[in-house]
């Protein structure tokens, strides 16, 4: 069990900005950015590369999602999303989760 099942299991408070029957949307503890969310699905996907055909639903979801989570946010100027994918891509936590980055302009590349 991951940290973010704990949340969507609510053994663990979180800031959540978001919520229907296939996501959650909740601020970072440790953010990079102003503004600094993370969109999951609340099926345990792994990461990007566990997605099958199953997921196909879940997966498209999360995708339309994010702009209206932006939009919540307030985040007009634009923003950054980032989905880190295995050790070498940066991912802590096994649990797919898509980051929501803004608030200021944010330059490139990210490191």
């Amino acid at each position: 069990m991951t940290i973010f099942t704990k949340i969507i299991e609510r053994e663990i408070p979180a800031d959540i900005v978001h919520e229907d029957d296939l996501c959650l949307a909740f601020h970072d503890v440790s953010p990079q950015a102003p503004t600094h969310v993370l969109l999951i699905p609340k099926k345990p996907i792994v990461s990007l590369d566990a997605l099958t055909a199953d997921d196909t639903a879940v997966a498209g979801h999360l995708l339309m999602m994010v702009p209206q989570v932006a939009a919540k946010l307030g985040l007009e100027q634009g923003y950054r999303t980032v989905v880190n994918t295995g050790e070498h891509g940066g991912q802590s936590v096994f649990h797919l989760h898509i980051h929501i980055l803004g608030g200021r302009a944010l330059s490139w590349p990210p490191g």
